[in-house]
């Protein structure tokens, strides 16, 4: 087994999503499916993407372990024959009755009878479906109900509800971005209308995997349940004291909160209940209690609600228009540019670079200066013509061919306005007045939609402190490795904001104006965020 998941090229794995359970992830996964399975004399498991068979042999194991005199049928499906063959060599050491196809499971599902197995246990490939080509992906859309930037995790899991029997229990193993993303709808959609979720747990990034894939376990049953379904979350905490000797499985599955040990590093382990699931539109997220409430029953408006989110300049050329200094182009066109590096909380550090932008910065909507008067940067860019023709979508759309795909609004730049990095371990708004150009790895928020200054303090104020960290981490809850967070427009609109009329909410915003400005003290915004909150 080792063996064969060493031979797996790097390349391969990307492509074809080829990361291999490890071993006491499998058998985790497998001891929840046995929780949650009625005795049967007969039990059939299915894998549709079995690889070298781990997790169909460590399920049929623990259905063995805990009925020794049931009978157990595995079927497994992989589009790798070798890997296929490996399972099934396996399964025949440990004399079990199986069947193995090498084949596209997908395709293959629709011929396959209703209610014919007891148990799907999986860890589908994670490929987008955009990789298998635009026809393809298309029809996996269309057959599956499926919409948005989709993953072959979504149309494995639709299949399921209809191949499993009454009673019978999916243990699913995937990426967590089912948990938050938009496009993980589709996901939560078919596990809140179709199957009942009994145990969900949120693996983080404690690096049970080598790809840089952060799991989630998903237990669910083809029975309708009456009580909550259990979520625990395991992040990793640096500088945190263990407050437990638990593995990290014995933590997941623990009473209560805890600290462990994994991996040489102190990892955080949350339980307690998946929240309210009803929308399938709305991340899952472990149910906060009274906090959140209380938080929801204190606000005025969320950040969605005052204003547009607007990712920054996307040039899909940046070799070409972003340079740290610039020669031989008229200054008149180039503009400092912020990335991640320049925004800190509260306010912008210098630009460290710039970005050759020929609109006209007087008009709000995109309008491309006259580049007959600006001779030298037009040279400039037909030098570069072959690289920027290249980019087919932009005349496609109608545009010059030395256009900036996405420039946003040119006539906002010199507006002041919130800025923020798309990924930062914590948050890190500031606001800005310098009208420097917003790159694509950040997000930012004009005034002009704000249209109060003190507001946009407020905003700032709120996402900045320890209440908007816990927020996101209740509420949204896009994690990465290292901690670090991704603050888009779907997470980051649904921010709350304390009534901006009281003198609590005042209170921030005096603090904010400060820290802009470059004076004040920032260990006092957390607490008088709580307040503004009524907390």
């Amino acid at each position: 087994m080792a063996g064969r998941r060493e031979r797996v090229g790097a390349a391969e794995v990307k492509r074809h999503g080829k990361h291999y359970t490890p071993v006491g992830l499998a058998e985790f996964l497998a001891s929840g499916i046995v929780r949650n399975l009625a005795v049967a004399d007969v039990v059939r498991v299915l894998d549709p993407a079995c690889g070298d068979g781990e997790l169909i042999l460590a399920t049929a194991a623990a259905v063995v372990r805990r009925w020794p005199d049931a009978v157990v049928e595995l079927v497994g499906y992989d589009v790798d024959e070798e890997a296929v063959r490996l399972a099934e060599k396996r399964a025949t050491e440990r004399g079990l009755a199986s069947t193995w196809r090498v084949g596209d499971f997908i395709a293959a599902a629709a011929g396959l009878p209703a209610a014919s197995f007891d148990v799907i246990t999986t860890n589908p490939p994670y490929v987008r479906t955009q990789q298998l080509g635009a026809e393809a992906a298309r029809g996996l859309a269309r057959d599956h109900n499926l919409a948005g930037r989709i993953d072959l995790t979504h149309p494995f899991i639709s299949t399921f509800p209809r191949l499993l029997r009454a009673g019978g229990v999916m243990g699913l193993l995937c990426s967590n971005r089912f948990l938050s993303t938009k496009a993980g709808g589709n996901v939560r959609g078919v596990l809140a209308d179709s199957l009942s979720p009994v145990e969900l747990y949120d693996l983080g990034d404690t690096r049970l995997f080598t790809a840089a894939v952060l799991p989630a376990i998903v237990i669910a049953t083809k029975t309708p349940v009456t009580g909550n379904c259990r979520f625990a979350s395991a992040y990793r905490a640096e500088g945190t004291a263990p407050t437990s000797a638990d593995t990290l499985f014995q933590a997941l599955r623990a009473d209560g909160d805890s600290v462990v040990e994994h991996g040489g590093k102190p990892v955080t382990v949350r339980v307690g209940e998946l929240a309210d699931r009803l929308d399938a539109t709305q991340p899952w997220r472990l149910s906060s209690g009274g906090w959140l409430r209380q938080v929801g029953a204190a606000t005025w408006r969320t950040f969605g609600d005052v204003a547009r989110i607007r990712v920054g300049i996307k040039t899909t050329a940046d070799a070409v228009f972003i340079r740290d200094e610039w020669r031989g182009v008229e200054p008149e066109l180039v503009r400092p540019l912020l990335t991640h590096e320049d925004v800190e909380p509260w306010r912008i550090g210098r630009p460290r670079t710039s970005v050759l932008y020929p609109y006209d910065l007087t008009s709000v909507r995109r309008r491309l200066v006259d580049m007959a008067e600006f001779p030298q940067a037009m040279a400039y860019l037909e030098s570069h013509a072959e690289r920027l023709k290249g980019r087919k979508y932009v005349t496609a759309a109608g545009r010059a061919w030395w256009e900036i795909w996405v420039p946003q609004r040119p006539g906002l730049w010199g507006v002041p306005k919130v800025v923020f990095p798309d990924i930062s371990e914590r948050a890190r708004f500031a606001y800005d007045r310098s009208g420097a150009v917003v790159n694509g790895d950040c997000y930012w928020i004009s005034l002009a939609d704000i249209g109060d200054e003190r507001l946009a303090y407020l905003m700032v104020g709120v996402a900045n402190s320890a209440l908007g960290l816990r927020f996101y981490d209740e509420v949204c809850g896009n994690r990465l490795y290292s901690g670090r967070r991704r603050w888009i427009t779907q997470y980051v609109e649904r921010f709350p904001l304390p009534d901006p009329g009281t003198a609590a909410a005042q209170e921030v915003v005096d603090a904010v104006r400060e820290l802009v400005e470059g004076r004040g003290d920032p260990t006092v915004v957390d607490g008088l965020v709580e307040r503004a909150f009524g907390l």
